[in-house]
């Protein structure tokens, strides 16, 4: 497989914008040819996984693959054969190393667990370039928000999960470690952080852009009106939850900007960049994606489907191949009137909870990403679930790994939580380990790491 430069990556998505509809079609179907053939070639796990497949196959013709398989599989999965899982899970034990390149070739990541199994993924060249192409060429929605942007200085800042090797966070980092210059430029605020922490860091280094996640995002609203946060961003972009309507419009009046929105995933980067319209157009050169039904089976355009099945048509190091993705969305194909002929989708999102707990008589917000990147990192737990009841009563489900016992895992966890918490200013919670184990909504089928069962009643 031949690598993909920079220049060559933002070449190709220039150009693909230009091609006819019959022209894009004939280059997603040749890409995935040569994906198939490759990863059938060099991973031992497609070469099984394709065994039987025709030499002239469809998409359909192929497999469906899930995270839970593919982590199994790790070392059989890989193309690059020189690269073992033991090596890549000893660099990531070093926090240092977020950013940096394993022996200089793989930028190391993970995914968010939303489905409650996180996936180990190397970024090679070609990875990185085509993910830094596609968001210079597609990132914003409206031109004059970028050239506002740039007139303004081009500072940006992310309030993102910085405790782990998740794929925002280390690349922010990477850029920063790359070009240590550029750290006046682009920032990061812990999404972990107290919200006063987040907010001096923020007064501080007075961004053009502010990044985040909604559910902390949110929480700036009352800080900015209150005066206690003083900034003017003139955009600002979400990502990695479902952005509301309502929060989308709260959002805009408070800081006078526009507010925009993606969708992306570690798996497969930025699956879809919003355009003026607010629709979500898939980047459709180099993702395939399929809205399926919980018993696989296609759902047509236009209805709301349990799942998706995503192809990556750029990572030949892991191939991600009709892999299974537990996001509910809505697929498109009529005309949107941007004039972007792609695909575009609506999508439910990820959607734990805000907790809220009582102290001294005052209500405290905690975002839910803050207490799952931490109970992400426990490295006893395979899966967990945290469910906020009144009373500043927390309980919690766990699934231990293999090698741990139970009761071990819950203290390490209860530990973390409460560290947590009392970063907040919130002492006075009771965590109790729950008989149950962590599961999906009996309904809907979604997974929820964080629940707040007062405001679900």
């Amino acid at each position: 497989m031949k690598s993909i430069s920079m220049i060559k990556a933002l070449q190709l998505c220039g150009a693909y914008q230009k091609m006819a509809l019959l022209e894009r079609k004939t280059l997603q179907e040749q890409r995935l040819c040569e994906l198939v053939r490759y990863a059938k070639a060099h991973s031992p796990y497609f070469a099984e996984l394709y065994a039987e497949l025709p030499e002239h196959f469809t998409l359909s013709d192929l497999p469906i693959t899930n995270k839970r398989d593919l982590m199994e599989c790790w070392n059989d999965w890989i193309t690059d054969r020189s690269v073992t899982l033991e090596n890549i899970e000893a660099f990531l034990r070093d926090k240092d190393n977020i950013g940096r390149k394993w022996k200089k070739k793989y930028m190391v990541v993970t995914t968010s667990g939303s489905t409650g199994n996180p996936l180990v993924m190397l970024c090679d060249s070609t990875v990185n370039n085509v993910l830094a192409a596609v968001s210079a060429k597609r990132a914003y929605a409206r031109k004059e928000d970028m050239k506002a942007f740039i007139r303004q200085g081009g500072k940006s800042i992310g309030v993102y999960a910085d405790s782990g090797f998740y794929l925002g966070n280390s690349t922010i980092r990477a850029k920063q470690l790359m070009m240590p210059w550029k750290k006046r430029q682009i920032g990061l605020s812990s999404a972990l952080y107290a919200t006063e922490k987040i907010v001096e860091q923020l007064n501080r280094f007075q961004p053009a852009m502010l990044g985040g996640y909604p559910s902390n995002l949110e929480l700036l609203i009352e800080e900015q009106e209150s005066g206690r946060l003083n900034i003017s961003p003139v955009i600002i972009m979400t990502g990695g939850e479902y952005l509301s309507d309502s929060l989308r419009k709260r959002l805009a009046e408070t800081f006078h900007c526009y507010v925009q929105t993606s969708y992306a995933c570690t798996e497969g980067g930025t699956i879809a960049c919003e355009c003026r319209k607010k629709h979500l157009h898939i980047n459709d050169d180099w993702l395939i994606v399929e809205p399926i039904d919980r018993d696989g089976n296609p759902v047509p355009d236009g209805q709301r489907a349990d799942k998706l099945l995503l192809t990556n048509l750029y990572n030949y190091t892991q191939p991600i191949i009709r892999y299974e993705v537990a996001d509910r969305i809505i697929l498109h194909q009529e005309p949107c009137p941007c004039g972007n002929p792609s695909p575009w989708l609506q999508i439910e999102g990820r959607n734990d909870d805000v907790l809220t707990f009582e102290m001294d008589g005052k209500r405290v917000h905690i975002p839910p990403l803050a207490i799952y990147a931490e109970l992400k990192e426990v490295h006893e737990l395979r899966r967990f679930q945290l469910l906020k009841y009144h009373g500043n009563k927390v309980e919690l489900r766990i699934e231990p790994m293999a090698d741990t016992n139970r009761i071990k895992a819950f203290e390490v966890a209860c530990g973390v939580l409460k560290k947590r918490f009392s970063m907040y200013g919130v002492e006075d919670v009771t965590v109790t380990l729950s008989e149950e184990i962590p599961r999906q909504h009996p309904i809907s089928g979604k997974f929820k790491h964080i629940i707040n069962i007062e405001s679900s009643l």
